[in-house]
């Protein structure tokens, strides 16, 4: 259970995300507040969320990500049963694609 004192400074640090504008903020700003590695296992994640949502294997997303099966399991967990950031980032993402037929880091989504 998170305490009261750390659920204020998750919403500061929440609010500090809200006022980022732009790819290269964001970058900038993620890449000092995380170390390169911690940046690299949220981005692994993140792709594994992706390819889970297309019914990508456990086995296939370990290797492409290296997460553990752990990892991935715990990823596929929050994606099915957790607060639907995981899906509601997923579809926005799709609808931007449709709609400009782009998006950052392009590949498999």
């Amino acid at each position: 259970m998170i305490s009261k004192k750390d659920d204020k400074k998750i919403k500061e640090l929440i609010s500090a995300i809200l006022l980022l504008k732009g790819v290269g903020e964001a970058k900038n700003f993620l890449r000092d507040l995380l170390t390169e590695s911690e940046l690299v296992e949220f981005s692994n994640r993140w792709k594994a969320a992706r390819m889970l949502s297309e019914k990508i294997s456990y086995v296939e997303v370990g290797k492409e990500t290296g997460l553990s099966s752990t990892t991935v399991a715990r990823v596929s967990k929050w994606l099915n049963t957790g607060k639907g950031g995981y899906k509601l980032m997923i579809k926005r993402i799709m609808k931007n694609i449709h709609h400009n037929n782009s998006f950052v880091g392009r590949g498999r989504l």
